[in-house]
This record gives structure tokens, sequence and C-alpha cells, in this order.
């Protein structure tokens, strides 16, 4: 290993709770935190699975909140903090995945409540400091230490409702922070161990969850793929990110895409664009993908487990490429490789096509 001479490292003080059935726990760990009123958290699809949580809180339950949309707007945000002071709320338990998590973290902000995170996907937001809040179409993303959840209730049986093509899609959303954080100034040897590994874990656990003969093998498969995930956002929250995440918050955020499928559609194409400019962060990529050169293996896990490889296909118009273009470079993230317009502007027509990255003995 080639040590830097120098680097930081914060570690934030969070609890995990990993391990099946652990939802059981809820009670014990939201008294844990001297929480007496607690607000769940939820989107409107996952109320009855949210409802059940409740009651498992019973008399420390004081309501629900079933809005929690993408990209956390500002409405909706408001919406739950009126909510919140109402029932006079002393603790939010977000159950759910970065939507809800998202909506979690405007609530610590203010009226500045502890989040307890139950994840239910492979998002990785409840590891971060990140927030974000999206207002008349701009998202806008910022770090504070008072969102990060206290407490985090990682059950591999809250997942198995997940269909199989968003857990694919919210995989390599996990396996996006990691490989941007192989790059990030913010990187050491230590998050470059972890995000090695949990790139790793997670390309492993997607095929086998799709391929698994039998509810054992899916469970089994589930659990690593959670444990991946774990440690994908562990490393997200402490070496930031680059112009993969910045595209994705633009293409979200403005153009309203989903954002566990931008995230696959887009992050070979930004791989390729960075790959001269950090090949030791490829080539940590590529071992843990069993394969020699990333960009390419990300897209052919992509593609090969039925996630989608086209932005045309989630729903872009080719009319906005330039106008997603003009918004990633407005205030740009910190990247490897310096950010070119005409080389942004081809990387999105790539992503809109779903044209895969040639390695390099391919190209003309």
């Amino acid at each position: 290993m080639n040590l830097p001479p120098r680097f930081d490292h914060q570690f934030h003080t969070q609890r995990i709770v990993f391990g099946e059935g652990t939802v059981a726990e809820l009670p014990a760990e939201t008294a844990r935190l001297g929480a007496r009123r607690a607000l769940v958290l939820c989107t409107p699809g996952q109320q009855a699975d949210a409802e059940a949580l409740a009651h498992r809180l019973g008399d420390s339950c004081a309501g629900l909140f079933d809005g929690a949309a993408m990209h956390v707007p500002g409405a909706v945000a408001r919406e739950a903090r009126a909510v919140a002071m109402r029932v006079q709320a002393d603790c939010v338990v977000a159950f759910g995945g970065g939507s809800t998590v998202g909506l979690g973290k405007a609530l610590a902000l203010d009226p500045g409540l502890p989040v307890l995170a139950v994840p239910t996907t492979y998002a990785g937001s409840e590891m971060t400091t990140i927030y974000a809040l999206t207002e008349d179409g701009i998202k806008t993303t910022g770090r504070d230490p008072r969102v990060l959840p206290r407490t985090v209730i990682y059950d591999p049986g809250l997942t198995t409702k997940l269909p199989p093509g968003l857990s694919v899609t919210s995989g390599i959303n996990a396996i996006a922070h990691a490989a941007e954080a192989l790059y990030a100034p913010q990187g050491n040897p230590l998050l470059d161990l972890l995000a090695q590994e949990g790139i790793a874990a997670m390309a492993r656990a997607l095929p086998a969850l799709l391929q698994a003969q039998d509810v054992s093998g899916a469970r089994e498969a589930r659990r690593h793929a959670l444990y991946g995930a774990w440690l994908c956002g562990a490393v997200l929250a402490q070496a930031g990110v680059a112009l993969h995440h910045k595209l994705c918050h633009t293409l979200g955020g403005s153009f309203k895409l989903p954002h566990a499928e931008t995230h696959a559609i887009v992050l070979p194409h930004a791989l390729a664009y960075n790959a001269e400019a950090a090949p030791r962060a490829m080539e940590r990529i590529a071992r843990a993908l069993d394969a020699s050169h990333a960009p390419t293996a990300m897209f052919d896990l992509a593609r090969d487990n039925g996630a989608p490889i086209a932005l045309k296909s989630i729903g872009m118009r080719a009319s906005d490429l330039d106008r997603a273009c003009e918004l990633a470079l407005a205030h740009p993230y910190p990247n490897p490789r310096p950010l070119q317009a005409r080389a942004i502007r081809q990387l999105l027509q790539d992503a809109y096509d779903g044209r895969r990255p040639s390695p390099p003995g391919d190209r003309p």
C-alpha cells in the first residue's frame, strides 16, 4: 500500500444494530435515546409496515407521517415539521429508504429532533451527515453533524419487500458512494479498505439475490447486501462526493428522475470520465468487481442484473440535456478531472443513449 504522507479521519458517534429480527429492539433503542414521543416517518407506499412499527412503540409513539418523497421537497419538510410540533415529538423514527431518512434529517435540522433510522433499502443516507432539500426544482445539499441518525437498526428481514429491480438499483446507488470515495479529496487508507470491501460485498450480493433458489438463499444475499450498503454509506459519510453525485443530484432534483435508477445509469459514465485522472481508484473498483476495467464492469453489473442503462428509459428528454449540463457545471463538486463542458455534455449523451463505456484497448 502507498501510504499518503498525511490524512485526516473523523469518527462520528453512532450506534449500529445489525441482524435478522433486530427491528424488535426498536422500543429499547428509542428509550436508549431518552425519547418518549417518537414520530414515525415513511412514504405513502410503506404506510402499512410503518403502522406496524408504530404499534411496536406503543405509548412511546406520538404519531405517523407518511408523506416522505424523493429529494425531500421543501413543502413536505415543512408539513412534517408542523406535524412534529403539533404532536410534541421528541425524536423521529425514519422507516424506509433515502427519501424517508432525508426527511428525518430535515427534522433534525429544524426543529432539532434526534433521528433513529430503520433502513429498508441500500441507499446509505442513514450513515451520513449529508442532507438535501429541493425548492423550485433545485436540489441543495449540505453537511451538518446534527442530521446523522443517532442509531441505525439494520434488519435484513425488512428488505425482503424491496422488489428485485429496486434492490439492484439501490445497491448500485450504494456502490456509487464507495466508488467516488476512492478518489475524493478527503479519502484515506482506512476508507479505501472500507470502500473496496463495500463494493465487493454489494457486487456479489446483487446477482445472488436475483438468482436465489429459495427464501433462505435470498435472505442471505440480502444480509450481505445490507452489510455492503452499511460500509458504502459509512465511506460516503467521511470522504465526500464528486462528479457522479453532482450529476445525479442535478438530474433528480431538476428533472424529477428516480434517484436509484439515475445512479445506476450515470455511474459507469462518471467513472469513465475520471478513469485516467484516478487510476489507483479505478484499480480498486475493478478489483472489487473482479474485473479489469471499472467503468465497463459497472455498466455490465447494471445491465446484466436488469437495471436501466439509459436516461431516456427513465423519463429524461433529449431536449433537457443541455440544461442539465449547465446546471451540473454551475456549482461543481471537487473532482479528480477538471470539468469540461463539452466532455460533460458527451457524458450525459452517452448516459442518455445507454452506450457501454469502452475499455482502453477497444477504443478506435
